[in-house]
């Protein structure tokens, strides 16, 4: 190693040990990749290591093991859609209007967040094991259920929405119409030959998403 090399090492590790948020950042960002991509049984800290410039060393001394980071990267993935949700200020909308935007909120984002698909498809594959280990989880989902119910409450006394449903329910027809388009993508534009010319699968459009869910939920 050259003067020049070494002295620019040192520079990145001093750098990195003065900015402990920057550099949990990086790896959280990195490792998000690696987890989507791999699983987490595939998933390599040495692969991790090596994208973000610094050690398995320090990987381990912020997340504690390769299962620490996974959780980690769990909660920042759920968080980051979860603080969306609440910027969205659906409680200063009309019952229908919030929930129309909530709906729409929700297919943008499992659209062009993949890696957040594959993250949790992963860990339906371990049977939830790792979520059920997040408390930070199960509070973040704790409040998509709470938003739901306000708006649904005051859809109620407004009379625009029909009695008798759950914000459970509500969310899991959310979901499941807008997951699969991202999840399942690949097989189903295969089996069907319907792709778009991006590749694809032609499943629902937005649209047609916004006006199942508003005819399942509005009176």
């Amino acid at each position: 190693m050259t003067k020049s090399q070494s002295s620019s090492t040192r520079t990145r590790t001093t750098s990195r040990t003065n900015d402990p948020e920057r550099t949990m950042a990086e790896i959280l960002k990195v490792a998000t990749t690696e987890f989507a991509d791999k699983g987490l049984a595939g998933a390599r800290i040495d692969e991790i290591a090596a994208a973000t410039s610094t050690s398995k060393r320090m990987i381990y001394y912020y997340f504690g093991s390769k299962d620490g980071l996974y959780v980690a990267v769990l909660e920042a993935a759920y968080g980051r859609m979860r603080q969306i949700e609440t910027n969205l200020h659906l409680s200063d909308l009309e019952p229908e209007e919030a929930l129309r935007r909530l709906v729409e909120f929700t297919y943008d984002h499992h659209q062009s967040n993949e890696q957040f698909i594959r993250l949790v498809m992963t860990e339906n594959v371990q049977r939830g094991e790792y979520l059920a280990q997040s408390k930070e989880i199960q509070k973040l989902n704790g409040s998509a259920l709470q938003t739901i119910q306000d708006l649904y409450t005051r859809g109620l006394k407004k009379g625009v929405f029909k009695k008798n449903l759950t914000p459970l329910e509500i969310h899991s027809a959310i979901s499941a119409l807008t997951f699969f388009n991202v999840s399942n993508q690949h097989t189903f534009g295969l089996i069907f030959k319907g792709k778009t010319p991006k590749g694809k699968a032609q499943t629902l459009k937005k649209s047609q998403v916004v006006d199942m869910l508003m005819s399942y939920v509005c009176a």
